[in-house]
């Protein structure tokens, strides 16, 4: 069997285990976390075979809130390599103002879990996935770090200002690199889930995050189990042309 043949037979062999598999239709991915995208172009009579990660628009459709998780453990290696991908995401002036605190002592993510409301969840019938996900990622970011960069000369209005914010962009930037962070995670093979943080002071003094940083929420990164779905779901999607205008309103 030629190399084409090779990842024809494995791309057929992984989608059969991802079609057995009943949790990939609750947002995990594939079995490994990969898929196999097949391409072919033809370069001095040779095949090549390019193989990438999984389809972006499966990863985006995958993507759920997964309020549930085992407890088999996640490489640090993973974590890093999903928040190296954060740091791609969007930045206003390139201020860089995103920070994450990574949580994995599970004495320390019982505290968390405490913070972030977690018996509220287990009250009304959720499984207490923040303090049993294996790994917990605060997402932080500094209004400072954008003032900063906005009074750097480059930056300046024409009177010399800094500009006036019609938006604090701030909170663009941590929400684009947090959903990087979930979608990083479902194309690693894993699930996620995101709470907000209400407890503001407490989850500082908890990790020791600088004054100038504000803990917008915490992302539970785990292999996902069998969860209970928020009731909110029955909602449904609104209708597409209700979302989208063209031209004008």
């Amino acid at each position: 069997m030629n190399d084409l043949g090779r990842v024809i037979d494995e791309h057929a062999k992984r989608e059969q285990r991802s079609a057995a598999d009943p949790k990939l239709g609750l947002g995990y991915g594939y079995p490994d976390g990969h898929r196999l995208e097949l391409a072919q172009t033809k370069s001095d009579n040779k095949t090549n075979v390019c193989l990438s990660a999984m389809e972006f628009q499966k990863v985006v459709r995958r993507r759920r809130m997964v309020r549930h998780f085992t407890s088999e453990p996640v490489p640090m290696e993973t974590i890093n390599e999903i928040l190296e991908l954060a740091q791609r995401s969007p930045s206003a002036g390139f201020s860089q103002g995103c920070a994450y605190v990574v949580v994995a002592d599970p004495e320390v993510k019982l505290k968390l879990a405490k913070l972030q409301g977690e018996e509220d969840y287990s009250a009304v019938g959720f499984h207490r996935w923040i303090s049993e996900a294996p790994v917990a990622v605060v997402a932080c970011v500094s209004e400072k770090l954008y003032h900063d960069r906005y009074n750097e000369p480059d930056k300046l209005d024409e009177e010399g200002k800094e500009i006036e914010w019609p938006t604090p962009y701030w909170y663009f930037d941590i929400g684009a690199s947090s959903m990087v962070v979930l979608l990083g995670s479902v194309d690693a093979g894993l699930a996620a889930a995101f709470s907000g943080v209400f407890d503001v002071r407490g989850v500082k003094e908890l990790l020791g995050i600088p004054e100038h940083f504000h803990p917008v929420g915490v992302i539970s990164i785990g292999h996902g189990a069998q969860d209970v779905k928020s009731p909110s779901l029955k909602r449904g999607r609104r209708p597409f042309p209700d979302v989208v205008h063209y031209d004008r309103w």
